[in-house]
């Protein structure tokens, strides 16, 4: 196995809780640098790694095979064009970009550059999804008919960063929190028909949308997406009915807290969740009824670093393709139309 030798656009929180530590264990990625603007630390967590000064000076280093975009959601689309043309791959965290437009330049700009560019939603690999992707995957429920999944948190308090309170391009939760669960839900069910959305804020001095609530239409089925800062009392994070049963779901991933207090990925029990977080199944199975937890799977962020692997090193399809990344943005950006017009909105192909 011949490691990808890696760079990350900024070695702030996300550097440092989502990215560094995987480079540095996955035996598939070498971590060889990092663009740091003013503090030079990368070297004291991790000796040996290059801080370069500027971005051109990172993009110009010929050791570089991918570049990894982690910094504030408006520069995504310039760095990730700016990597590409450096003849560099790009994983860039979510949301991709602002508008479809910007999506299908880079897919496109990829291509001619024979380059992988995919998005990092780490969140397909959230234990308490990979749950509920298994129940519903298994035929547990019978046919689904409704799926409700939330992003609920409690935080009146303004973001102290500025550029995601500063109303501008990619700023707000339905950039921010439900390119997570909408992400989620197009992995689980694909692309829907047509969207209703509901987007405003009710946080004191918010200027961005802080609470949101999007209707997808299936055939026989309906998607629900909520995600909010106002609640104390978060609702079941993973609600699905099918014909057969039902099954919740909390939202309890521990990977990020584990990150988050310096603990390294592949450690004994990484991704297990706590027992009483397991979600309730309550459905039908060869005649007999039962109402019973149901075991949680681990969650495991570096499956997809594996997958990023296969798609760089052996041209496997990666974890979201640029279909899947344009298809996301598109729906962010008829949510938005839907909720100004209040209207349906068709997704059109």
């Amino acid at each position: 196995m011949i490691p990808i030798q890696s760079a990350i656009c900024s070695f702030g929180m996300s550097g440092k809780v989502f990215h560094a530590p995987f480079l540095h264990t996955h035996k598939g990625f070498n971590f060889y640098g990092a663009w740091e603007r003013s503090k030079k630390v990368v070297g004291e967590f991790y000796p040996g790694v290059k801080s370069f000064d500027t971005l051109e000076a990172m993009l110009a280093d010929p050791g570089i095979e991918l570049v990894i975009v982690n910094t504030p959601n408006y520069s995504h689309y310039e760095y990730c064009r700016q990597a590409l043309l450096a003849g560099k791959h790009v994983l860039v965290e979510k949301p991709f970009v602002a508008t479809t437009a910007e999506a299908v330049e880079l897919v496109e700009l990829a291509k001619r550059q024979g380059k992988v560019l995919t998005v990092y939603q780490n969140r397909r690999f959230d234990s308490d999804y990979l749950t509920v992707k298994q129940v519903v995957q298994e035929g547990l429920l019978g046919e689904v008919v409704e799926a409700e999944f939330h992003f609920d948190r409690y935080n009146l308090n303004l973001s102290p960063k500025q550029h995601k309170e500063t109303p501008g391009p990619c700023t707000g939760v339905v950039y921010d929190l439900g390119s997570h669960i909408l992400d989620q839900a197009l992995d689980l069910f694909g692309s829907p028909e047509a969207i209703f959305a509901d987007i405003t804020n009710f946080r004191p001095q918010s200027k961005v949308d802080d609470y949101f609530e999007l209707l997808m239409y299936y055939p026989g089925k309906r998607v629900r997406l909520k995600a909010t800062y106002v609640a104390r009392e978060p609702f079941p994070s993973f609600v699905v009915h099918g014909s057969r049963g039902s099954f919740l779901k909390s939202r309890a991933d521990i990977q990020e807290p584990e990150l988050v207090a310096g603990k390294m990925p592949g450690v004994a029990g990484w991704g297990v969740e706590p027992e009483a977080e397991q979600g309730l199944l309550h459905t039908e199975i060869n005649g007999q009824v039962i109402r019973e937890p149901r075991f949680t799977l681990a969650g495991d962020y570096s499956k997809l670093y594996d997958q990023l692997y296969e798609a760089i090193r052996n041209g496997a399809q990666p974890l979201v393709t640029g279909n899947e990344a344009i298809r996301l943005i598109q729906i962010i950006e008829a949510a938005y139309e839907s909720s100004r017009e209040r209207r349906v909105v068709e997704i059109r192909d």
